[in-house]
């Protein structure tokens, strides 16, 4: 049996917990994964594209556990009213290949994505780090701000997003979550200035430069969010070719990140290092520091854990016959003809159904 978690599951599950809780327990997954790099099988997410947006296949096991998350990214969804953006996935054992659960991974992501940039920001933001601005205020946004809060004491956030009705969105949401001060700007300039943290999660496939040189001030951290695909950026290439670069995944996000724009031997770290002090995150107060973050596959294998340790620890879920279990495993026919195999009638499972 599978265990089956939809988005009114996990919608739930993160209610109980709490969503500044929930983001907080799941960096701690992600950072301990992150820990025993050198478990995980890694490669590039395998993506199709088309002209409408892209379906990515991101994959990793760690030799006990497998999982995958299927993801799109569809800009255009929007004007029909659908998300940008969606996702599902597995988590299975590796020594029988069954699944141990099926989970939507939409609200999840989100909050993966949100905590993973906290995360890495604890060591490249500088030390006190209070004030940050969020350029697009889309589905991901709230999450974004309340990890920040949560993880580094952030307070005061100023947004700003092209539609206005998307910032008014975001500073509603976040008016409930006591702590966080939010105005909104009238411009990216406005909302980046004086700032200690950017974070920029928009959503437009294309090459966009939301950030450019003259915005940026000594020692500020960006995390940047929304460019994760071929094609797609945010940041002015200048900025990054003065920052210190921190990536998830080197050859995934010198495909898909802002990073797209260097030349290829352009120098990056990647967090494992710094996670597992090989590394330091920030080196001075006056650095600036980019987390060039385009989403890796260890990090849906620690959500999945997360989730699936939290859904049994708070009963959410339902179990599916995902997988058939038929009486004679050598002859799957008779789950649609039971009479095609007389061994099974004497099954525990024959007897079952025939009382039934």
């Amino acid at each position: 049996m599978t265990l089956f978690i939809d988005v009114d599951h996990a919608a739930t599950l993160f209610g109980k917990i709490g969503i500044g809780q929930a983001i907080t327990q799941m960096a701690s997954y992600i950072k301990a994964d992150y820990c025993r790099w050198a478990d995980f099988d890694k490669s590039p997410r395998t993506a199709n594209h088309s002209i409408c947006g892209v379906i990515e296949l991101m994959p990793t096991d760690d030799g006990k556990q497998y999982s995958f998350k299927y993801v799109n990214g569809h800009p255009g969804n929007a004007g029909n009213n659908l998300l940008t953006v969606m996702a599902f996935g597995v988590l299975a054992n590796v020594d029988s290949g069954y699944p141990a659960v099926l989970s939507e991974l939409t609200l999840t992501t989100a909050v993966r994505t949100a905590a993973t940039s906290a995360l890495v920001a604890q060591s490249l933001a500088r030390k006190g780090s209070t004030r940050m601005a969020i350029i697009g205020n889309g589905a991901q946004s709230e999450f974004q701000a309340i990890a920040f809060y949560e993880m580094l004491g952030i307070n005061e956030v100023r947004i700003f997003d092209i539609d206005s009705a998307a910032s008014l969105k975001l500073k509603q949401n976040l008016e409930s979550y006591t702590g966080i001060n939010v105005t909104v700007a009238a411009s990216v300039h406005e909302a980046v200035k004086g700032v200690d943290i950017i974070t920029t999660v928009t959503a437009d496939k294309a090459y966009a430069t939301i950030l450019t040189p003259d915005m940026i001030e000594p020692g500020m951290h960006i995390n940047a969010v929304g460019g994760d695909c071929p094609g797609k950026t945010e940041l002015h290439a200048d900025i990054l070719r003065n920052a210190r670069i921190i990536v998830e995944f080197e050859p995934q996000t010198r495909i898909e990140g802002d990073i797209q724009q260097l030349d290829a031997d352009h120098p990056v770290i990647e967090y494992f290092r710094i996670v597992r002090d090989n590394e330091p995150g920030r080196e001075h107060d006056t650095q600036v520091t980019v987390f060039d973050s385009v989403g890796f596959a260890l990090e849906d294998f620690s959500s999945l854990r997360y989730l699936y340790d939290q859904a049994r620890k708070y009963a959410i879920g339902e179990k599916i016959h995902l997988v058939p279990m038929p009486a004679n495993i050598k002859n799957l026919y008779q789950l649609i003809d039971e009479s095609s195999d007389l061994s099974s009638a004497s099954s525990p499972q024959k007897h079952q159904r025939a009382a039934s």
